[in-house]
């Protein structure tokens, strides 16, 4: 019989955290889930019997049992969460948005803009002017708007 790659030996706490976080009905199935990996893992299972018992790939197994390892001086939580995903930041602060979601508020009149309501066209013309943002199209900003409110 083969050892697991990343035998995993639980704390007392760490089995009580884990084991609440498996019976609570707020938690996200994803944290469930790993929850009881590291369980099962923790009891001697096989990680390929333990891939068949929660109808996942081995795989899924042994990535969570080495986070486990990796992550050793994390809070249990912490280590039971998806990592960052790469990405390009964000293109705007928070401040800026606010800002900009300020001046769909306001009136276009109060601008000097001869409408009523606000476009996405005349509302990105009117943040650049007012110096919120260097630039931004009207197809963003409706993202945003669209995202935020």
């Amino acid at each position: 019989m083969r050892t697991p790659k990343f035998p995993v030996t639980l704390k007392d706490d760490e089995r009580e955290e884990l084991e609440k976080i498996t019976r609570q009905q707020t938690a996200k199935s994803s944290m469930v889930l790993r929850a009881k990996i590291i369980l099962l893992a923790n009891s001697g299972m096989k990680y390929q019997n333990i891939a068949q018992k929660l109808d996942v790939q081995n795989n899924i197994i042994t990535n969570w049992t080495a986070r486990w390892h990796e992550l050793a001086n994390k809070p249990v939580r912490e280590r039971l969460q998806d990592l960052p995903r790469p990405g390009t930041p964000d293109t705007f602060t928070p401040e800026q948005l606010c800002r900009i979601i300020a001046l769909s508020c306001e009136k276009p009149e109060d601008y000097d803009r001869p409408i009523t309501h606000w476009t996405h066209r005349e509302l990105a013309e009117e943040a650049i002017k007012q110096g919120i943002v260097e630039t931004i199209s009207a197809n963003h900003l409706g993202r945003l708007l669209k995202k935020t409110i």
